[in-house]
């Protein structure tokens, strides 16, 4: 309600505007009984008037009724207040600024009391009695007879109605500021009846959310807005809202809708809020549930955790882990199913220009991509292609399993992309390997005979979206396409380039990056039909089974060794690993080879043919042929 006075503070005086409109402050003096100065010290402004008030009585008629119109507004002094003397009247009472303490009056007032005396001023004092009880409102709507804190008397009614407020919120939970308190009540008036209605209806408004009306698929006019200015919030609460209703279709369903078009709002709302293409959204709704759909989108928006892996030509795990800890990493080991691998959780230091990466001591490294070394198992003194070699983290870790024995010919047919893997291979301090740059399908044309092959085929990247958001939208059918019939090249040609009658090896390990079935089962399933090998456990304890069936196609029932990894299920990269044995170097004839007839007359008959040095070459012999 205002600061208090301290009584034992010295007054340092009127300011300059309160001493250029000092008419009402002398006017109000001259109204107030004679006080002793102990009493005067004592007590505030207010004290003052109700003492006044209750020593005169109020049993005199009114001499003067103050209209309404002529209130000034709280704490300003209007136009003309400072009156000049011997034109001083009752009015003059009500122009001094009310819901202000005034300081307790002191020598300086007795002696402007003396001063308006000499001027001829009469004692009003019989005026302060006859004023009504309604005139002495304050400007917050209080009772002039309302106690003052200082004496300890009751409340004024605002402060009554303000503590009955914060009761009721207190036990409906909401904390009060006494500093948004002050504020309220100094900025705007409020009187005790209007301050429950506002609870009343708060909690009303709040009591109203609480039933929440069944999800209505929206009109085609809203969708059209929604596409043009989405609200995402709201598209998010019915994405939620339409996966509820098809888990339990026929009971939460609105009456006359088909489930198509539940799916086909879900897939333009998937597509607003996470930026997918039409056609690759397309393909993950047919490939996953809905609910574990909205889980994969969901990991897509959130960076994989980084992982590196131990180069145990250099140093040990634990001797690692222990260097990068005292440098201020946060790391643990990435799980029981590796024995070189560490996650990170934060560095104070960049993890990638550590004295400890600089000597080749780690290599960074996608926790997935350890996973086709791992099928793989190479041993020491074997031979082996790593045909997709770049940037060379597979490769330096077949290096470090066959402890630097053997030969490894890592090809790539980007030579930019060969830089990185000299660099890495030097860094780490391989040296069994030897680099090459031919196109994948030229094998085993420029060299065969490798007791294992890793091929970690061209993809379209829909596993690693986290990586690379702009697969989102640039994927189309023709892309997938293209990526799984150059798959289907470098699958027969890495199978080619497998000797079948190695002593410790002859298998081949598939891997791609993508969770697409024409990238993955599909190709494997054709390389099955093609070539003399068979699926054979990659020794990975866990992963998802790949598919047997997809929608209309049927696969080979041994494509259950093969195993799928998510980002949702596994935290790692989108990742599909496949693993071959080669059980004879023959190639079988192919159903399709046969007669086709010429308008010549003629037929053409291909045939492949197997030559020696375990390649292959396709002859076309002319063989005449009357017609019937």
């Amino acid at each position: 309600m205002g600061r208090k006075l301290d009584p034992t503070k010295e007054k340092r005086g009127p300011g300059r505007k309160a001493r250029k409109q000092k008419g009402a402050e002398t006017e109000l003096v001259r109204f107030l009984p004679a006080v002793s100065d102990e009493n005067s010290k004592r007590l505030s402004s207010r004290a003052r008037k109700r003492a006044a008030k209750r020593r005169l009585g109020s049993a005199e008629a009114p001499k003067t009724n103050k209209s309404p119109e002529a209130k000034p507004l709280p704490g300003k002094l209007p136009k003309g207040a400072v009156q000049t003397a011997g034109k001083k009247g009752p009015q003059s009472l009500f122009n001094a600024p009310r819901g202000k303490k005034r300081p307790a009056p002191g020598s300086d007032e007795e002696e402007e009391e003396e001063d308006s005396e000499e001027d001829g001023m009469v004692n009003h004092g019989d005026l302060w009695g006859s004023e009504d009880d309604a005139d002495m409102v304050d400007d917050y709507g209080a009772d002039s007879n309302s106690e003052d804190e200082e004496e300890g008397e009751e409340l004024l009614p605002i402060e009554r109605a303000a503590r009955k407020q914060k009761a009721r919120e207190a036990a409906a939970g909401i904390q009060w500021s006494e500093e948004e308190t002050e504020d309220e009540e100094e900025e705007k008036e409020v009187t005790p009846e209007s301050g429950p209605p506002k609870v009343e209806e708060a909690d009303g408004g709040l009591q109203i959310n609480v039933d929440e009306e069944p999800f209505v698929l929206p009109p085609a006019g809203e969708m059209e807005q929604d596409a043009q200015a989405p609200d995402l919030q709201r598209v998010h609460k019915r994405i939620q809202d339409i996966v509820g209703i098809l888990r339990d279709f026929g009971a939460q369903r609105e009456e006359g809708r088909s489930r198509s078009e539940y799916l086909n709002r879900l897939k333009k709302d998937l597509a607003i809020y996470y930026s997918y293409g039409d056609f690759l959204l397309g393909k993950l709704m047919d490939l996953f549930p809905l609910s574990e759909l909205v889980e994969f989108l969901e990991a897509n928006e959130v960076p994989r955790p980084v992982t590196l892996r131990t180069n145990t030509l250099k140093t040990r795990r634990r001797d690692l882990a222990q260097a990068l800890i005292n440098r201020g990493v946060n790391l643990d080991p990435l799980g029981k199913w590796s024995k070189t691998g560490l996650v990170v959780y934060d560095s104070s230091v960049p993890i990638g220009a550590t004295p400890e990466y600089l000597a080749g001591h780690y290599m960074l490294q996608g926790a997935s991509s350890m996973l086709p070394v791992m099928a793989l198992a190479p041993q020491e003194h074997e031979r082996i292609l790593d045909m997709c070699c770049a940037p060379g983290g597979k490769t330096s870790y077949m290096a470090q399993l066959m402890k630097n024995t053997g030969v490894i010919l890592a090809n790539d047919a980007n030579a930019e992309r060969l830089k990185s893997v000299v660099g890495n291979l030097h860094r780490l301090g391989v040296t069994n390997t030897i680099i090459s740059h031919y196109d994948g399908r030229q094998f085993p044309k420029v060299v065969g005979g490798f007791d294992r092959v890793l091929l970690d085929a061209p993809c379209s990247g829909t596993g690693v979206i986290s990586k690379d958001p702009a697969v989102k939208t640039n994927k189309d059918e023709k892309d997938i396409l293209r990526c799984a019939h150059l798959q289907k090249e470098l699958l027969l040609s890495a199978i080619d380039s497998v000797n079948a009658t190695s002593k410790t090896g002859g298998y081949l390990v598939y891997c791609t990056c993508s969770i697409t079935v024409e990238e993955n089962e599909w190709v494997v399933d054709y390389a099955l039909k093609k070539r003399n090998v068979r699926l054979v456990p990659t020794g990975l304890d866990f992963g998802q089974e790949g598919f047997t069936r997809f929608q209309e196609r049927r696969f080979h029932p041994s494509l259950r060794s093969t195993r799928r990894f998510y980002p949702h299920t596994h935290n790692m990269d989108g990742f599909f690993i496949a693993k071959f044995k080669k059980f004879s170097n023959s190639i079988p004839q192919s159903q399709t080879d046969g007669v086709l007839l010429c308008r010549s007359g003629w037929t053409a008959v291909v045939q492949s043919q197997l030559i020696a040095t375990s390649t292959f070459q396709v002859q076309a012999i002319l063989v005449p042929q009357t017609p019937k």
